[in-house]
């Protein structure tokens, strides 16, 4: 018996847990995934024509990639293999090619292997699979939770088709639920279960999209119920609200310190600071420190925004900034939650300005790439006074108090006419503009300051 006839044994065995009995067996059968699983669509295509090329399943836990693997094994003409990374190796990958390669030569039959958590092969592994991919020997059909355009060789990636999975909707998850609950042959139909439309929208509210999750809970649910009425033989099996929330304690956030969710969530929250929207910034820092993440990345987020994004529109900004850092570094979680709410509220809801950052990258992008400009001779040090004597260092140089208004007239600081810093009309920039102004007209000749 190969590995797809063991897979498929066990998914109907009386045991197995209610996800699995319940897998789809046709492509008609799979729920969600419709960008490419809806008739005319690209992979349905292949399907139906039973022409595979290598795929990598790319979506959270749940969403269907294993799935959707069986379904392929049952409709293709292929030798299937499934295997899972964590515990295949080289010798056993070769071995599976050296298979494929007999049975192409001998009956000209093709091979698919399904390799469950591909990311967690290291590169050797992947290597590996290079050649028999590329000259057809074996069709791939890789599944990760990672982005495997992070997690998976360029060269393997390059031969395959990307599709990425998303999370069950809560309908298609409430239809996959109903559906257990109607199945008398592999669901729980023969239990008729009476359940109550609230108590399967919050398992399919709670499991976020992921079906594996929202199956185990009912299952796990509808055996409480059936042993709480054991003893009464005519009672129904009444699944509810309060048997629903028993079933499934807590929401299992999909989040990896290193990996998309953490840059995802990073930048939803900068980006509704930035948009001035408080209301989803708290949202998103909640997200992230439900999910485990360092409160100190999140301050040190919050404090680049203060610069980058307020500026000089609001300067109280970055001491806010710094203050939630300090704060944050002192007291830690749970507390530091609330000084972080504070500060991410406080940047949502301060004018923006991206001023500063445009003059210092515009600044540095001359530095990089134009001619070096020379310190003015009036503005250089005169440590030596023949320095000021023989090279004239210093001299001509206004000392800016002694003048009216504290402006230096005929003063030029730079040398080249260039202007870097042009304040916008938000916020404290507003008298920024008006003071450079008028600090303009002083510069331009002796004025009375007012």
């Amino acid at each position: 018996m190969d590995l797809f006839k063991e897979s498929e044994a066990a998914a109907v065995a009386a045991n197995a847990p209610l996800a699995v009995r319940m897998r789809p067996r046709t492509v008609d059968e799979v729920v969600g995934q419709q960008a490419f699983l809806a008739p005319g669509k690209m992979l349905r295509r292949m399907l139906e024509a039973d022409r595979l090329s290598s795929l990598i399943f790319h979506g959270p836990p749940g969403s269907g990639k294993t799935t959707l693997a069986t379904v392929i094994a049952r409709q293709c003409s292929y030798r299937f293999h499934m295997l899972n990374a964590v515990r295949v190796s080289v010798k056993d990958i070769r071995e599976i090619a050296d298979g494929a390669r007999a049975l192409l030569a001998s009956t000209g039959k093709r091979t698919v292997l399904f390799i469950d958590e591909l990311h967690r092969f290291n590169r050797a592994q992947q290597d590996s699979l290079l050649n028999d991919v590329e000259n057809g020997t074996l069709v791939l059909i890789g599944a990760t939770t990672e982005n495997p355009f992070f997690s998976i060789n360029s060269p393997l990636l390059s031969r395959s088709t990307v599709f990425k999975f998303e999370p069950l909707t809560d309908d298609e998850v409430v239809e996959l639920l109903r559906r257990a609950l109607a199945d008398e042959e592999r669901g729980l139909g023969k239990y008729s279960v009476q359940a109550a439309a609230e108590a399967l929208a919050h398992l399919a509210k709670i499991s976020d999209g992921d079906a594996r999750r929202a199956l185990t809970a009912l299952e796990v649910g509808v055996r409480s119920q059936r042993a709480a009425v054991a003893a009464k033989p005519d009672s129904p099996i009444v699944f509810d609200l309060a048997a629903a929330q028993e079933s499934i304690q807590a929401k299992a956030l999909q989040y990896d310190a290193a990996g998309d969710q953490h840059y995802d969530a990073a930048s939803a929250l900068i980006k509704s600071m930035r948009g001035s929207d408080p209301d989803a910034a708290v949202y998103w820092l909640a997200r992230m420190l439900e999910a485990g993440e360092d409160p100190r990345f999140i301050a040190r987020r919050i404090a680049i925004l203060a610069s980058e994004d307020i500026g000089n529109a609001d300067p109280r900004a970055i001491s806010v900034a710094a203050a939630a850092f300090d704060i944050t570094e002192r007291i830690g979680m749970p507390e530091c939650r609330i000084t972080l709410a504070q500060a991410a509220v406080y940047m949502a809801c301060a004018p923006k300005s991206n001023a500063s950052c445009l003059a210092i990258d515009a600044a540095l992008d001359d530095v990089r790439n134009q001619r070096t400009i020379p310190v003015p001779k009036h503005l250089r040090n005169a440590p030596h006074p023949a320095m000021a004597e023989q090279y004239g260092y210093s001299k001509g140089y206004q000392y800016s108090h002694n003048h009216p208004g504290g402006i230096s007239p005929d003063q030029d600081y730079l040398g080249v006419d260039r202007t870097y810093y042009t304040p916008t009309d938000r916020g404290y920039e507003k008298h920024i503009t008006a003071y450079l102004e008028w600090a303009r007209r002083l510069r331009e000749g002796p004025q009375d300051g007012k």
